[in-house]
């Protein structure tokens, strides 16, 4: 055992005594040590149930033979973060939440790992730590927000931001805002619809680092209890069998979680998340292998804010395990591989039925042929760009229209709220990237007020910054190289024709390429205001978007 190194042999002794300063029994460092991530917080409504995980967690592992021990990891609400400086530091969370488990899970030598995530970076965060510690490892989130109900419809945040734009535009009262702002989001967990923290869970199920459920029981369900106790439990056999996360994280398993992306429509996130993730254990996914899935995979759900349907419904329905045994009637997913459970993605979903073709549609009824989330390149975005096809309207799945350029976010949403942005525009907001930010913050203000303002079925928004999953419309993220890099999307000028075909994969400025190049010749690039602290070391080892905005390490010549 691992920690062995701590607790065996004479030299072992002070680390003992250690351990007996601790309170543990000499039967209790006689078992294997799991190391119990627990990302409770008081600040983030999916992390405040957490503690009551971590109990469970902690009973299972006892009841199997381990000595568990509790240690924590941090996680940012993107909702409260959204919109002002903090959204900086939300995406950055994630590198700090795989070092710091790196560094305590190394350093006290477990055995074991259960992780206890929930929302956007940390899921990831810990994803990333997994494979890169690479001992046995098992996920339970803390679960998904029950909807709220607003005047007898189901409603979740994408809503409440949507609101905050129907005000601005006269369209809703300050009364009707308030109770949306009383009842949208009724339950701790984490926000009702397939927005990235749901995304993020129900994949970590898809790809074999979750029991089933992980990623839909709701935070509040008693059931929730139950599965803690059970990945607890479940460690132990991954330890007696030394199954380990880069035993499960495969090529093919990222292959079978884009795939199950594709199906549900999850956040476009997730086209951030999981080439960071592959890239710690040590696999390549290169994004435009997104479009040759998407090109073959039908979208199944349209769960908010893509549809009317909520991350409970989608549990009642079946679940992760019901989409992916619709998704092996057409023989998309790789059923072969192993995963936490000691059994395989084939044996995992054997008896998983679609109880609700409403919620879950039949592969041979998709909403669509083609997946959730699309790619985007062309002389605007050389590297690519991603949208979330599934939450576009018909009418701009192709469009054309004016430029409409902003430097930074508020600028955008200061002309949105005001009145400046009509019909067929299309708002550019650069230098919001991974380095141009820095922290590559979401645009969910933006496109919700877009939304709330009646204009989501006439204006796109593109952005070198990101989305959040709760955004909907033709929101197209992640353009790369980003403006701060000197990409395309820095030469762009107000009233720049452009043009977007989602169908095509297409996304490309309609200016002559000799007058572009011209333009680059005066590149001046807009100064960040962030003089020291993380987000400089930071923007100064972060790469392209299109790689997974992962830290690039520096190499000596």
């Amino acid at each position: 055992m691992n920690s062995d190194n701590v607790k065996t042999g004479t030299a072992q002794a002070p680390h003992r005594s250690l351990f007996n300063a601790l309170g543990f029994t000499e039967e209790e460092r006689k078992r294997p040590m799991i190391g119990i991530v627990s990302s409770y917080n008081e600040i983030v409504p999916g992390h405040m149930n957490l503690d009551k995980i971590t109990e469970a967690v902690k009973t299972g592992v006892a009841m199997a033979g381990g000595t568990p021990v509790v240690f924590p990891a941090i996680a940012v609400c993107d909702g409260i973060a959204m919109g002002h400086i903090g959204m900086k530091y939300s995406l950055v969370t994630r590198d700090l939440i795989a070092d710091s488990t790196e560094c305590m899970a190394i350093a006290h030598q477990f055995d074991g790992l259960v992780m206890i995530p929930n929302c956007d970076k940390n899921v990831p965060g810990l994803l990333m730590a997994a494979a890169r510690v690479n001992i046995p490892t098992i996920f339970v989130s803390g679960g998904p927000m029950l909807a709220g109900h607003v005047k007898g419809q189901k409603r979740s945040l994408s809503a409440m931001f949507e609101a905050v734009g129907s005000v601005a535009a006269d369209k809703m009262t300050m009364d009707e805002l308030c109770e949306f702002e009383e009842k949208v989001c009724p339950t701790c967990g984490s926000c009702s619809g397939m927005y990235t923290a749901n995304s993020m869970n129900c994949l970590t199920e898809a790809i074999g680092m979750g029991l089933r459920g992980n990623g839909t029981i709701p935070a509040v369900y008693s059931e929730r209890i139950r599965l803690a106790k059970h990945a607890g439990m479940q460690i132990m056999e991954l330890v007696n069998k030394n199954i380990r996360p880069r035993d499960i994280l495969t090529e093919k398993a990222f292959l079978n979680a884009l795939t199950v992306d594709m199906a549900l429509g999850c956040s476009t996130n997730t086209m951030l998340h999981l080439p960071a993730i592959a890239h710690e254990a040590g696999v390549n996914i290169d994004l435009s292998i997104a479009n040759d899935l998407s090109a073959k995979t039908p979208n199944l759900c349209h769960l908010a804010p893509a549809g009317p349907t909520y991350m409970e419904d989608l549990n009642e329905a079946g679940g992760v395990y019901a989409v992916m045994k619709e998704l092996t009637k057409k023989n998309l997913l790789f059923t072969d591989l192993i995963t936490v459970t000691g059994k395989t993605v084939g044996e995992n979903i054997a008896g998983a039925d679609n109880l609700d073709t409403n919620v879950i549609r039949p592969v041979e009824n998709p909403y669509s042929e083609t997946g959730g989330i699309a790619v985007l390149k062309g002389n605007l975005a050389p590297e690519g760009s991603v949208v979330k096809r599934s939450a576009v309207v018909p009418e701009m799945m192709e469009h054309t229209g004016p430029a409409r350029v902003f430097d930074c976010e508020e600028d955008a949403i200061a002309a949105i709220k005001g009145g400046k942005i009509v019909a067929g525009d299309v708002v550019v907001i650069r230098y919001e990237g991974p380095k141009g930010g820095p922290g590559m913050r979401e645009m969910l203000n933006p496109t919700s007020a877009i939304a709330g303002m009646g204009l989501g079925s006439s204006v796109a928004l593109i952005t070198d910054g990101r989305f959040s999953g709760a955004s909907r419309g033709a929101s197209i993220g992640h353009v790369s190289p980003e403006a701060a890099l000197g990409g395309p999307i820095a030469f762009v000028k107000e009233g720049d024709m452009i043009h977007i075909d989602i169908p095509a994969n297409k996304l490309e400025v309609l200016v002559d390429p000799t007058e572009f190049e011209a333009r680059k010749k005066d590149f001046n690039p807009r100064k960040t205001d962030i003089k020291n602290g993380y987000l400089l070391r930071y923007r100064e080892l972060v790469g392209s978007a299109s790689e997974g905005a992962i830290l690039k390490v520096p190499t000596k010549e």
